[in-house]
């Protein structure tokens, strides 16, 4: 079922949240391909994997030390002979009778007879003969058959994007092969006549184009495939010509600049006249408050679009043009629709809480999301506002770790208290 959303002006932070979640949630999951377990890794999880046996198969020594029936330690200190020796791999074959013990090491198959398993630092052995000063319980240092999974079991559950750890999983169900959904194709294009190519040596007056590179990064570290177009100039024709490239390779497109209220922010008026639909023209955010999201009609070449909220339309996002706004409104905004087209399902960024390190002041109205250093060990974590020089201060990004996020309410926060952090 599609989700109809309603065109709206400027919206809460949380309005426009719940607007993108909204979209993200009538996305249809991308076409699969199958691919080497290896490249699985950051992807996202297309079928289920199941265990093919019980984990573990056997019961599994957790210490190194002796096997034993726990009964024998009802006395101590007890003396139990060693009839032999098992380790990972190479269990004992025999039956562990009363009275007797087998050595054994982590990893290894408890043996038929014995129910716990003493650890090595409690005992002394001497020849065949080993003295034990501690007494175990059943099942203790031993875990069960069966106790992490059943055989057909489902271990790893579609929309999960594959971490070193679901790697290990699969690989230790015998999974060759894993089938993951398409990565999205994102097209990137950066607005303004002020920006030149890195290869460039920029005017006076002109920057380098950062925004398409600093894009590039994010999606492609959020599973999406990044593609940039040229610079578009402030001229409406070629404007829409370099949209409609993206909108014909792409499966969602991203703008930057263009968006505010100049007289040549021409992204909005080049959009409409293509038929886009806006869901919101403005976020109450710092930074990043002309943010736009909507979507707009797929060329009918492009079939990748088929999975988009509505079938005939792929959504579209005009972010501000200042480098700090690019990537705060991508963490906030683009990051859930990437996902979501990536067959995962939305989150937001990590949360956490930390101590203000400094006594901090702003005005109300917006929810602000600054570039902060999260610092400080486990039980004592302290963030820093990072000194600014606006929404166009790269330095402070790239300084920051995470964003302090200041609630619209506040006007003052004094050092100590206790404030909420997005981690990036």
């Amino acid at each position: 079922m599609t989700t109809v959303l309603q065109p709206a002006g400027v919206l809460s932070f949380e309005q426009a949240y719940q607007t993108i979640l909204d979209y993200s949630r009538g996305i249809r999951p991308p076409q699969t391909e199958e691919v080497p377990l290896l490249g699985a890794l950051g992807r996202v999880l297309a079928e289920p994997v199941k265990a093919d046996r019980d984990f573990p198969p056997f019961p599994r020594v957790t210490r190194d030390g002796y096997a034993v029936h726990a009964a024998d330690l009802a006395s101590l200190p007890a003396t139990l002979r060693v009839i032999g020796q098992a380790k990972a791999g190479s269990g004992f074959t025999g039956t562990v009778e009363r009275g007797q013990a087998v050595e054994i090491m982590t990893g290894a198959a408890l043996p038929a007879g014995a129910d716990a398993v003493v650890m090595v630092e409690y005992t002394e052995q001497d020849n065949d003969r080993v003295t034990i000063d501690r007494a175990v319980k059943a099942g203790e240092n031993v875990v069960p058959a069966g106790a992490e999974a059943s055989a057909g079991q489902e271990l790893l559950s579609p929309g999960q994007r594959i971490r070193p750890a679901h790697i290990a999983m699969a690989a230790a169900v015998g999974k060759r092969r894993v089938r993951v959904y398409r990565k999205p194709r994102v097209a990137i294009l950066a607005t303004g006549d002020e920006l030149v190519d890195l290869a460039e040596v920029p005017g006076p007056e002109q920057i380098r184009n950062s925004n398409s590179y600093s894009l590039s990064a994010h999606i492609t570290e959020h599973g999406g495939e990044p593609l940039q177009l040229p610079v578009a100039p402030d001229e409406e024709r070629k404007l829409s010509t370099l949209i409609h490239a993206g909108l014909e390779q792409s499966d969602m497109l991203v703008l930057s600049g263009g968006v505010s209220m100049g007289k040549f922010d021409l992204v909005e008026k080049a959009l409409s006249s293509m038929g886009a639909s806006f869901f919101f023209t403005g976020a109450q955010i710092q930074p990043g408050k002309p943010v736009v999201f909507g979507a707009i009609p797929a060329p009918s070449a492009n079939s990748s679009a088929s999975f988009a909220a509505t079938p005939a339309t792929m959504p579209l996002f005009g972010l501000p043009g200042n480098p700090v706004s690019v990537m705060v409104t991508f963490d906030l905004f683009v990051r859930p629709v990437l996902q979501a087209l990536g067959g995962a399902s939305p989150v937001r960024l990590p949360a956490a809480k930390a101590r203000l390190a400094s006594d901090f002041k702003t005005k109300t109205g917006l929810t602000r999301f600054l570039p902060a250093l999260l610092k400080g060990g486990l039980y004592g974590p302290e963030v820093e506002v990072i000194s600014w020089q606006g929404s166009g201060d790269l330095l402070a990004s790239a300084r920051a770790n995470c964003y302090l996020v200041v609630p619209p309410d506040r006007e003052a926060i004094p050092a100590g208290e206790m404030v909420s952090v997005l981690i990036r």
